[in-house]
């Protein structure tokens, strides 16, 4: 017989009492657990309406662009090209900003309401690829016309130097769509936030193997993850994921929340920026607008997001290569592509973007760029504001000056090794480098490198104060001329003139009881009595102090503070450039003389405008006459010679024919200034814990500007570098060596061109000499010391004196 237990009066079995103990259980739990989630959910929320809160989930950064290119009747540029560049500046895509119809060999321009020009259109006829005429649209004949200028890039974001670009879900092409989610998450335009099926998988991998490594988030999930918390794999971390998850799910539709993936999904580093975002990483990878990718730039972009690192395409190829590959190979799966088009995408190589940060973005320019923003505008937060900052940048020339310092610091690194060979147990110092191009007439900055590797170093060397060396001697000849102007004697000699005689013998420029003997760059070469002229050619240090002595170092130091060389101080050795001035400063010195002595302040901004395109400030540049055009163009003269015949001959030698004159400068560091009828340009090599780099400024620097120069030429704005343009007052002669009389058909062929003053002329010439004319001539070729006269101008050296010299007085 059954028995019977009894409770309270009532038959209970054994099952039912835990049935009902394991359905209270349940019951407790869930409630436990709602309360739970309720708070979880309660407590995300809040973080998800605090954030939304904040503003837009991206804030909408400051655009950098670069000038507007201007296009002439004569340049060597076809129709498609310009429609190309004005496609990659958003017209046709963006009405507003401006749009244009190609036919044939014309083009017709007309920009919007948001662009940075007039809205005023143009017709431009080309023929052979070469600008026949540009129209305007009331059949006016133009000179030339402006296009939209380029972006260059976004300022960085935050701390992390994060770039991104924003994007509409519509910008973002479908092919770049369909590759995320065939890789990343196939279902994500069907579930609600998370992939169930795909979870299980991935905790069942996690729990066999020990580690919480595999990868089963949705698209949401990785959005969640990256918007609101770290990247770490703990427990916590993934309930709170799934919280937002939930919260971001309910609050966007699948294409808003596309859009903000697209934008916010990390792309690896370029340089020592982080990419964020496709349409950011479309142009770090391959130098291209979002909407220009391919299918298969597409895919590796989609390849690239599961470890971003680990396929740096510019570090692993074949690795990127395989997962590109498998990207079109789940687009075949998912039916978004056929077989054929996978397999003519896999035939496709890679073609990425040159690595050279410094070409394509400028990072240095866009530095200063941001610090004259903030500086101008007072505003600390600019790189948040929707601002569209217009600059003086010119793209093509930066890539020229960029690949010519690449190239030029190959060759440099050489010298140093070649010289540490000899000296092996000396640690080797490889040197950095500074590049800016200027426009003369302008003062605008056209290029700028500020070191040799952004990704390495940020330091901006264009703004580092360097001693100048023998690149600060054209200021003592200058001074000199100025003396002329007044008609001052110097020394009974006469005004000065590119033929005044100068005493290059060892002096004792020395005063109150303190001795200060410079030398010349090889000790115990000193030719005597030289020419202007041959002195500043030849980078005569004694010579240039005897005459800054007879000028006055007031005045010399006067001009030079001017000119923006303000640390230059009235002592002998300034005369050799030993006081500090940066690259960039020097750059603008150099218009003095590059433009007829009016002095320009170099600039990088032009304009900033807000989202629509309305002026917010425009910028005016500075110019001050410094030096009378006579006395500018009379010096340049004299630098014309430095190339064509003196320390830097051998830019000639390396193939840079143009009309051009410079200065080398050599101290601890190595310069080379020099400029063309259309361009300045200004490099300096240096250590940066400023050691002597024992190289001069023509082994050096000489040769980047050379290739730059060279490289510049060939592009169609800067193909006509013209002979320099004489002033009224002023006559050019050619000058026979041996006499210092005008050259005829009688004379030896060694003479030389040199410019003078009205009424300051020799007026015989070398046929008609007499005595007294032979004497002079004997001595301003240098017979008295002839031997070290030949054996110091075949040298051509220009390095200021060693530290074995007298210090310098001050």
């Amino acid at each position: 017989m059954p028995v019977k237990v009894k409770f309270g009066g009532k038959p209970h079995s054994f099952w039912w009492r835990l049935f009902r103990g394991l359905l209270l259980c349940s019951l407790v739990f869930s409630i436990i657990g709602g309360l739970v989630f309720f708070a979880y959910y309660h407590e995300y929320s809040g973080m998800v309406d605090e954030r939304l809160a904040q503003g837009p989930l991206f804030e909408s950064v400051a655009q950098v662009y670069a000038a507007p290119q201007e296009v002439r009747t004569g340049q060597a540029l076809s129709a498609a090209s310009i429609a190309g560049q004005l496609r990659k500046a958003g017209y046709n895509t963006n009405p507003q900003l401006g749009s244009f119809q190609l036919r044939g060999d014309s083009i017709l321009i007309k920009p919007g309401l948001q662009s940075y020009l007039a809205t005023d259109g143009a017709t431009i006829t080309t023929t052979g690829g070469v600008v026949q005429s540009v129209t305007a649209e009331n059949g006016v004949a133009l000179a030339g016309y402006k296009l939209e200028p380029q972006l260059i890039t976004a300022l960085s974001e935050d701390k992390n130097r994060t770039k991104r670009r924003l994007v509409t879900y519509n910008q973002i092409p479908q092919q770049m769509v369909q590759a995320v989610t065939a890789i990343e998450d196939r279902r994500f335009f069907e579930h609600s936030g998370f992939n169930y099926l795909r979870t299980a998988k991935c905790a069942f991998e996690d729990v066999a193997s020990g580690r919480m490594s595999c990868g089963g988030s949705t698209l949401t999930q990785q959005l969640a993850r990256g918007f609101f918390l770290t990247p770490d794999k703990r427990i916590t971390r993934k309930i709170a994921e799934a919280m937002i998850t939930m919260q971001l799910e309910s609050r966007f539709n699948k294409q808003q929340i596309f859009e903000m993936y697209a934008n916010q999904i990390p792309m690896g580093q370029r340089g020592s920026f982080a990419i964020a975002g496709f349409a950011e990483a479309a142009q770090a990878y391959f130098g291209k607008d979002f909407k220009q990718l391919d299918l298969a730039e597409c895919a590796m972009l989609a390849g690239i997001i599961q470890r971003p690192s680990y396929f740096n395409p510019y570090k692993h190829m074949d690795r990127v290569m395989e997962r590109r590959n498998l990207v079109l190979d789940s687009m075949v799966e998912t039916e978004a592509i056929t077989s054929s088009e996978a397999a003519r995408a896999k035939a496709e190589p890679i073609r990425l973007a040159p690595p050279n940060i410094d070409a394509s973005e400028a990072p240095y320019f866009v530095d200063l760029v941001h610090d004259q923003i903030v500086q101008r505008l007072g505003d600390t937060d600019t790189s948040h504001s929707a601002l569209r900052i217009y600059t003086s940048l010119d793209p093509e020339l930066q890539r020229a000056a960029s690949d010519a310092v690449e190239a030029g610091m190959k060759h440099v690194d050489d010298l140093v090794r070649a010289k540490h060979r000899k000296n092996a147990d000396a640690p080797i110092t490889y040197p950095q480098v500074a590049l800016i191009a200027l426009n003369p007439h302008t003062g605008q900055v056209l290029a700028l490198v500020g070191g040799r590797d952004y990704a390495t170093s940020q330091l901006n060397h264009a703004m580092a104060q360097r001693p100048t060396g023998s690149t600060f001697k054209p200021f003592v000849y200058a001074t000199a001329y100025n003396s002329s102007l007044a008609g001052t004697d110097l020394d009974g000699n006469g005004v000065f003139t590119a033929l005044t005689r100068i005493n290059d013998d060892p002096q004792d420029f020395g005063s109150n009881g303190r001795s200060y003997i410079p030398g010349n760059f090889e000790r115990g070469e000193y030719p005597g009595m030289v020419t202007a002229a041959d002195a500043l050619a030849h980078s005569l240090n004694i010579a240039t102090i005897a005459l800054a002595m007879k000028v006055g170092l007031d005045n010399v130091a006067s001009l030079a503070h001017s000119a923006g060389i303000v640390n230059a101080q009235a002592t002998p050795s300034m005369a050799i450039g030993t006081y500090n001035a940066t690259p960039l400063d020097m750059a603008g010195a150099y218009t003095v003389f590059a433009n007829y002595g009016v002095h320009l302040k170099p600039w990088f901004l032009s304009s900033v405008r807000n989202a629509n395109g309305d002026i917010v400030s425009d910028f005016t540049p500075e110019a001050r006459q410094v030096l009378d055009p006579r006395v500018a163009y009379l010096t340049q003269t004299l630098m014309q010679g430095v190339i064509d015949r003196g320390t830097a001959a051998g830019v000639r030698g390396m193939g840079f024919t143009a009309p051009a004159a410079g200065k080398t400068g050599t101290d601890h560091d190595a310069w080379f200034a020099g400029f063309s009828s259309n361009l300045i340009c200004i490099v300096w090599v240096g250590n940066d814990d400023y050691t002597d780099i024992k190289l001069q400024g023509a082994q050096a620097a000489a040769p980047i500007w050379a290739d730059f120069m060279k490289r510049a030429q060939k592009m169609p704005q800067y193909s006509d570098m013209k002979a320099f343009t004489q002033p009224d007052g002023v006559q050019t002669l050619r000058v026979d060596r041996a006499t210092g009389l005008i050259s005829d058909s009688s004379c030896p062929s060694d003479s030389f061109t040199a410019a003078f003053l009205n009424g300051t002329a020799p007026q015989s010439t070398c046929s008609h000499m007499g005595t007294d004319t032979q004497t002079l001539g004997s001595q301003l070729s240098g017979d008295d010391h002839r031997n070290a006269f030949q054996k110091f101008f075949g040298i051509g050296k220009d390095k200021q004196p060693d530290q074995n010299s007298s210090p310098p007085p001050h």
